[in-house]
């Protein structure tokens, strides 16, 4: 993503289960390999609608002991294992439900050098109360099956600091002990290969910036580590190690200073037994304006500052070059040859440096990068050429082999094997958070998304990231809403957060867009979801804020060139048009419980339905095609309600327990109603389910291996193509399923 992980995403529910397979990526020019079909025991066969990552890597390690073994780890995403013979990841922890959806947030990961197939987990994306604590997952075969350990602490993989680390580390003395640096908790210790956890004495008190330990690296026999609660001033050490496992102590002569005030990342050269650390003035990956980089002989404690490029500096427009530090690390079979990365650095864009004499020259190794991102267009970003990166805070380098870079940035993976040509080493790392999905029933395009990490993309084909990229003129860094005119295709909508507008239309299904010649003032900071009528002649925009702030909607009848404000609808109210009549809008108040309906297109609503469920936001309305006043309200947990009389009256529907949201797909042979979808409960827990026989029955269409976390937010089913639908995750992209 780009600017704003911490509160795009959504929060909300998952279930623990065994572990998954499926997709996977590439580096400069090496043959592409069929993503592996991944078949659910329902009979369903589920993919990623291919994307091409999309969402911040936080982290790459790869396995000092054996050749193209590496994990990745994410914000929201889940963790992947590098598979070298196809050139792709493969998620591993999918299988994570509804209940668990915290845990798909990778606070840190490990693998043990002395074993090949051991690898370490620690998940929790938020450290606030409402978020549940974190857990540790071991496995035995690189993540096929794990096993789990709840823990009594919070983790927060998605909170400042995330692409710092790794805080989690398997001793170098004793491969049955784990050390996990938290941020509010301190240090816990496990003696059992990650079973049993403990909290272990720590010279350091957390403090309420949420960083505590931010870094835990093996040294020889010594274990360092990295404290982000420091002031970064003398007395107050950030950085500290033990070399008995037992008692820990400051780390001599460690540099002071601004620069210093937050260790991100550390790196150690075995062959020269010098300890290398990125620091910044804040954790990242937002918020840095200083930075520096150190390198520590731990044979005899001398500091060094190997620093490429101070911070500070005023770039050619004027500007300062402020930014931090961020990726470290070592070249394993060359002494003295290591990358670091910046980050945060917006004036001169963010880059790689590489030294091959214990940092005493860099070379920016953006300076002669040709970046060939044919693969995933989007990453121009409606520009002419892509950036080199950005939030770049995890840094690889291949232990067998010297050229083989990779860094992550908020939305890819960048790959060499030459120093010198890159491309996104993606392919099977989703992790967009999908919040609309629109099936159109005709055109090239089978789904347009929106997400909350690149805006809108308009889908050719499911197995390749969309040739147009993301939607441009204007581009969304977010999106929030997309809708198509029922009876006119043709006709689609958006609206999203961006620079240049918060609204646009296309004519051709969503191929190409004109922003709206105006907008309302409150759509600037609180763009919110937009729907239009069957026809395309209204426009009905909810406007709200990120902080869940709300105004009053807007109602345009001439293709956005005027708005005025709708005085009778609720702030807020969930909105959606009749998919045959375009007089006919209808809004559900969350608050109050109460249906209202517009029968002049928009201009007024009166009440019809009241006493329905009510609380907080959640709630969605759904309209079966081609059929006027058939509505579906999904109330969450109390369940699905059914009206056929435009809202005036509600059914609640028998055979199900909850339903968080609903979408339409091609009806089954001889059957005359469409196909229903549902991520909901008809059971004790929530699954993905269809419906051919309006709601009557239901049959479970995901499985315990595929269930992706939260799942709340958008599904539809295919118009043309019976069976196929497709799922919004929150963190994990579209998921789309057809039956084998």
């Amino acid at each position: 993503m780009s600017t704003f992980h911490l509160s795009r995403r959504s929060v909300l529910a998952g279930s623990a289960a065994a572990a998954a397979v499926v997709s996977l990526p590439t580096v400069s020019g090496r043959a592409q390999a069929a993503a592996p079909a991944a078949v659910a025991k329902s009979g369903y066969r589920w993919r990623n609608a291919v994307m091409g990552g999309t969402g911040f890597i936080t982290g790459v390690l790869f396995h000092p002991s054996v050749r193209g073994l590496a994990y990745a780890r994410t914000d929201i995403g889940g963790a992947c294992r590098w598979d070298d013979r196809t050139d792709r990841w493969i998620p591993l922890t999918d299988h994570l439900g509804w209940d668990d959806w915290n845990l798909l947030g990778v606070e840190a990961m490990a693998v043990d050098p002395a074993h090949r197939n051991r690898v370490y987990l620690a998940l929790g994306a938020y450290t606030q109360s409402w978020a549940g604590n974190g857990a540790v997952l071991r496995s035995e075969d690189r993540g096929a099956t794990w096993k789990r350990t709840d823990l009594t602490v919070r983790l927060g993989a998605n909170e400042d600091g995330r692409g710092c680390g790794e805080r989690l580390l398997v001793d170098p003395r004793n491969g049955d002990t784990l050390w996990l640096g938290t941020r509010h908790d301190g240090l816990l210790k496990s003696t059992d290969r990650g079973a049993t956890w403990k909290a272990v004495s720590f010279p350091a008190t957390p403090s309420a910036t949420g960083q505590g330990i931010t870094l835990l690296v093996a040294a020889g026999r010594g274990v360092y580590a990295g404290w982000g609660d420091s002031d970064g001033t003398a007395g107050h050490p950030n950085l500290y190690r033990t070399s008995d496992g037992k008692i820990w102590e400051p780390v001599p002569g460690q540099p002071t200073g601004a620069a210093t005030k937050v260790p991100i990342r550390a790196a150690y050269d075995r062959h020269t037994r010098e300890l290398y650390v990125t620091y910044a003035n804040a954790p990242g990956p937002n918020g840095q304006s200083d930075g520096s980089v150190h390198k520590l002989r731990t044979a005899d404690g001398k500091w060094t500052d190997v620093t490429p490029v101070k911070p500070g500096g005023t770039t050619t427009d004027g500007s300062t070059d402020a930014f931090g530090y961020g990726g470290v690390a070592v070249d394993a079979r060359r002494p003295g040859t290591l990358v670091v990365s910046t980050n945060n650095r917006w004036a001169e864009i963010d880059t790689v440096f590489r030294s091959t004499d214990g940092g005493r020259t860099w070379k920016s190794l953006k300076d002669e990068a040709v970046l060939d991102v044919s693969e995933t267009p989007y990453l121009k970003w409606g520009n002419d050429k892509p950036k080199f990166g950005w939030w770049i805070q995890a840094v690889g380098l291949d232990p067998f082999d010297s050229e083989h870079v990779v860094y992550g940035t908020g939305a890819t993976l960048y790959g060499t094997r030459d120093l010198k040509r890159w491309a996104p080493q993606i392919r099977g790392l989703e992790e967009a958070s999908v919040v609309a999905l629109v099936s159109p029933p005709t055109g090239e395009a089978h789904l347009i998304s929106g997400s909350r990490d690149i805006g809108v993309l308009y889908h050719e084909r499911l197995t390749a990231s969309p040739s147009r990229g993301m939607a441009t003129n204007p581009v969304f860094g977010s999106s929030t809403g997309i809708a198509q005119a029922a009876a006119k295709p043709s006709y689609v909508v958006r609206t999203g957060s961006g620079a240049n507008g918060n609204g646009a239309w296309s004519n051709d299904g969503g191929k190409t867009w004109a922003p709206f010649a105006s907008q309302p003032a409150a759509a600037k900071d609180a763009p919110g979801p937009i729907v239009t009528n069957a026809d395309g002649s209204v426009l009905l925009w909810s406007l709200a804020h990120w902080d869940g702030t709300v105004y009053p909607a807007h109602r345009s009848a001439d293709n956005g060139a005027t708005w005025a404000e709708v005085a009778s609808l609720p702030k807020g109210a969930v909105l959606l048009a009749d998919p045959v009549d375009p007089t006919y809008f209808y809004a559900y108040d969350t608050s109050a419980g109460t249906l209202y309906a517009s029968t002049d297109s928009g201009l007024t609503f009166t009440a019809r339905a009241t006493g329905l469920s009510s609380g907080d936001a959640g709630f969605q309305l759904a309209a079966a095609p081609g059929r006027s006043g058939e509505l579906w309200l999904s109330a969450k947990a109390n369940g699905l309600y059914r009206s056929t009389d435009g809202g005036a009256g509600f059914t609640k529907v028998g055979s199900c327990r909850a339903s968080h949201t609903l979408g339409f797909g091609k009806a089954a042979k001889g059957a005359s109603y469409p196909a229903i979808f549902m991520a909901g409960g008809i059971e004790d827990f929530n699954a993905i389910y269809r419906s051919d026989d309006e709601a009557r029955t239901w049959t479970r269409i995901n499985d315990d291996r595929h269930r992706w976390g939260w799942t709340g937010a958008a599904i539809t089913g295919d118009p043309r193509v019976h069976g196929r639908v497709y799922l919004a995750t929150n963190g994990r992209g579209v998921q789309y399923g057809e039956p084998v």
